[in-house]
């Protein structure tokens, strides 16, 4: 896993999403999935340059389907913010940099 960015299970879900202090974006990926590897880079870069500002994570769907389930999750990638524990907003599918940004900057204000 890229430097910034937290590889999730299950049992650290709760603890690390829904009680964190500040915003977490969530990727909601699988190894075999091409646009999953596409947007990876991205998700990196705005781990990067959010440090601070913004926790980011990767949840493997075949590792970890439960979690998935519990959101909803049917199309990966799958993108979605918390805030005080509770999902504000969905980005599904690969989407440009500027996109993503924008969507998290409205979701974490």
């Amino acid at each position: 896993m890229a430097a910034g960015i937290l590889d999730l299970t299950a049992d650290q879900f709760d603890a690390e999403v829904l009680q964190s202090d500040q915003p977490v974006l969530v990727d909601f990926w699988a190894p075999w999935c091409g646009p999953c590897r596409m947007i990876a880079p991205i998700v990196e870069e705005i781990a990067q340059e959010y440090a601070g500002r913004l926790k980011v994570a990767k949840l493997n769907v075949d590792d970890h389907g439960v979690i998935a389930g519990r959101y909803g999750v049917m199309s990966i990638p799958t993108l979605l913010v918390f805030k005080g524990g509770q999902p504000v907003a969905r980005i599904v599918g690969f989407r440009p940099k500027e996109e993503l940004e924008q969507e998290i900057l409205k979701a974490i204000g």
